[in-house]
């Protein structure tokens, strides 16, 4: 059984600056909470004796968890990262901090006699719910905000389309967005043929109620497009390229690799980069299998 995957726009910059940020506030302000009642924590600021460990402590923490989800994010665009994975992930970035905790506690003298193993075991859960919480919630928070943008992507109310149905016909529609969240395009599956990649740009190409090939152009990410309309058909076969997968006549194998043709002469076949062929093939491959039955 394939697991589910973590969508992809939670490791976006600005999803990942979010996150950092609100953990960040939330565990500044659980800390001041958790300070006046327990007898080990050493945080200082101010005209404190530790005041400069603290300092170094809470720079080290910030910058794992940055290096950490910049990591997620490079892994992600190699393999798609699961749920299970995402967290054993976060517990492994709470584990560390945890570790660096004890080590820099190690140094400082609290007027205590603790071991290292008792400092961490103690600090555990303390740093499980000064990071744990906010992780909990900004994943949600993300992942409820990209459903939002789906269906506001998927919704047809009052736009102008591409085509006007002839009566007793229903057309899957797609809304396109600029990154602004602004409406800007919605076009008939029927007569989308691909989505091409230009820069901070994508260029539509469909044909017009005339049966006229066109290109619209709209400022938006390619991986916005994917994430959002990867379950009608729309398959990504490049880093520059998602197809209409009802659109490929022909899938031909050169020596470079794959090529897709589709059924319209005037487009030129487009290349299936090796890290898409795999994905690609299973999906033509499935759809022939059902065809066939």
């Amino acid at each position: 059984m394939k697991l589910p995957e973590v969508p992809s726009t939670l490791f976006g910059k600005s999803h990942i600056l979010g996150t950092v940020l609100f953990t960040i506030l939330f565990a500044i302000i659980f800390l001041n909470l958790y300070i006046p009642f327990s007898d080990t924590a050493w945080f200082g600021l101010g005209e404190s004796d530790t005041f400069l460990s603290t300092i170094i402590f809470i720079g080290i923490a910030i910058s794992i968890l940055v290096g950490s989800r910049v990591g997620m994010h490079m892994l992600n665009r190699r393999k798609k990262i699961t749920y299970p994975a995402y967290i054993l992930w976060c517990l492994a970035e709470i584990t560390l901090i945890c570790g660096i905790y004890t080590v820099t506690s190690s140094g400082i003298s609290t007027g205590l006699s603790r071991t290292m193993s008792e400092i961490f075991w103690h600090a555990l859960p303390y740093c499980g719910i000064a990071l744990g919480i906010p992780y909990i919630f900004a994943t949600m928070y993300f992942i409820i905000l990209d459903k939002n943008k789906i269906i506001k992507l998927m919704s047809t109310d009052n736009i102008v389309t591409d085509e006007v149905p002839k009566n007793g016909e229903s057309h899957t529609k797609i809304t396109l967005c600029d990154s602004n969240g602004a409406i800007k395009m919605l076009v008939s599956l029927e007569n989308l043929y691909y989505i091409q990649s230009d820069d901070n740009y994508i260029r539509v190409c469909y044909t017009d109620s005339q049966g006229q090939m066109q290109r619209y152009m709209l400022r938006c990410s390619l991986k916005t497009i994917e994430e959002s309309f990867r379950y009608i058909g729309l398959i990504r076969c490049s880093r520059q390229y998602i197809v209409n997968a009802s659109k490929v006549g022909n899938i031909r194998k050169e020596s470079g690799g794959y090529i897709l043709e589709l059924n319209n002469q005037s487009i030129q076949p487009i290349a299936v980069t090796k890290n898409y062929a795999d994905k690609v093939l299973v999906y033509f491959n499935m759809i022939s299998e059902t065809r066939s039955e």
